[in-house]
């Protein structure tokens, strides 16, 4: 019993000693270490340890230690223990926890999908300035460290100091100090980052892994290059299917029930847009009867504007994600479609009016479709550019059924340019 008090004594006075104690043990070494010490102390030397020996040591208390560890730990620290253990273990803890406790810590640990603290990775181990490159070589072989091209150093409060390069490692000296190839951390991000504002850093430092830190600068985990290139890649294909009205939820392999449920009110959203156009094109119904051929041409003018207008929504939603841009740059994103739509549309009138020529014999006819063909362009260009910007502004997800919405201002402004344009014309018919 004496040597157990002098251990928690040990643990409460000397912290950041007893902190560097349990991380030279092997995790077999942290039950028999912790084994019958007061939890209070051992609060204090977890405080001191970065996330993965935290874990591990947390792991290896008894039922008793563990309730009364997450009460008295800070909320950095609880929520670090947590994230570590599986769904059940985390969920009986809580339960067992007092209800004022319990609740705080379910709410703060309920980071948002795709941000910093749902995708980041544990420190694996932990590294600090004074290690000798020999102790930190025989750290990484202990902890099967895999597909990491470096590792970051902490020091006092397990504070970001550095980051510490694979390669500079392997050239220097065995009995050399980290500190002596310890490199200026860059990029950090709170773990309420979201996967935008991670990408935007990796991009920014050509890094391949970001640090994610709390308020004080403590490092709670690593993001590296794969996971935030399988998470986007997952975000992506979900804004796929929102933009054509489909549910970031529905699988391939979902229930013909599910997907119907998830489809088919978009489906009449888009029923109603289509209504608005075929509004439009029964507008010019005398026209139309009087020259059929403007009724075959007009998915020509609808088609071409449909993707131009579809191109300028692609790059101005990976803008936004990406934040590149903001709302606030909306002039300068209409001022360049504008320009974009100008140049494509006289360049593809041209080409059409020329093909038209040669299929109808009519100038006139040629002349109307050449017209319609710039209008529709330059409207496609707008409008591809600001519904993601309304939509934006207004605080919705520019990707959600964004492209129902600009078909349809598509087919109106293609429909209205070609057949008001050969109303004015009609004359040359």
């Amino acid at each position: 019993m004496l040597a157990v008090q002098l251990k928690d004594s040990f643990l409460r006075e000397h912290p950041d000693v007893a902190a560097s104690t349990l991380e030279d043990m092997s995790d077999a070494e942290l039950g028999t270490a912790l084994a019958g010490l007061a939890p209070e102390s051992i609060v204090a030397a977890l405080e001191s340890l970065t996330a993965g020996r935290a874990m591990a040591a947390f792991e290896r208390l008894d039922a008793e230690q563990a309730l009364v560890v997450l009460t008295r730990a800070s909320t950095r620290l609880a929520l670090q223990v947590l994230s570590g253990l599986t769904k059940a273990r985390r969920e009986q803890l809580l339960e067992q926890l007092p209800a004022a406790v319990s609740e705080d810590l379910q709410r703060l640990s309920g980071f948002a999908p795709d941000t910093a603290g749902r995708i980041m990775e544990p420190p694996v181990d932990t590294f600090r300035l004074e290690m000798t490159i020999a102790q930190a070589l025989e750290r990484i072989r202990q902890s099967r460290i895999k597909r990491a091209r470096s590792f970051y150093v902490v020091g006092d409060n397990n504070v970001l100091v550095g980051k510490v390069d694979m390669q500079a490692m392997a050239l220097a000296k065995p009995d050399s100090h980290l500190s002596d190839i310890v490199m200026d951390p860059v990029g950090a991000v709170p773990a309420t980052a979201d996967r935008e504002e991670i990408a935007e850093q990796l991009e920014r430092y050509r890094v391949d892994s970001i640090p994610v830190v709390d308020v004080s600068g403590a490092l709670l985990g690593v993001v590296r290059y794969q996971r935030l290139f399988e998470t986007i890649e997952s975000v992506a294909s979900a804004d796929l299917q929102k933009m054509v009205g489909g549910s970031a939820d529905e699988r391939a392999l979902s229930t013909a029930g599910f997907a119907i449920r998830k489809r088919l009110p978009w489906l009449h959203i888009n029923l109603l847009t289509a209504f608005a156009a075929a509004a439009v094109v029964g507008l010019f119904e005398d026209l139309i009867a009087q020259f059929t051929a403007l009724a075959v041409l007009l998915p020509v003018v609808a088609g071409q504007s449909g993707n131009a207008g579809s191109q300028a929504l692609a790059v101005t939603i990976r803008g936004l994600a990406l934040r590149e841009i903001g709302t606030r740059e909306w002039r300068r994103v209409l001022t360049k479609e504008t320009q974009i739509g100008l140049a494509d549309g006289f360049a593809l009138a041209l080409t059409c009016g020329a093909g038209v020529y040669v299929w109808s014999q009519s100038f006139g006819l040629a002349c109307v479709i050449a017209v319609a063909m710039v209008l529709s362009m330059v409207a496609a260009g707008i409008s591809g550019a600001l519904v993601p910007m309304i939509l934006t502004r207004m605080g919705q997800d520019p990707a959600t059924a964004s492209s129902i919405i600009l078909t349809t201002v598509t087919d109106v402004a293609g429909f209205f340019s070609f057949l008001g344009t050969a109303t004015l014309l009609s004359f040359m018919l």
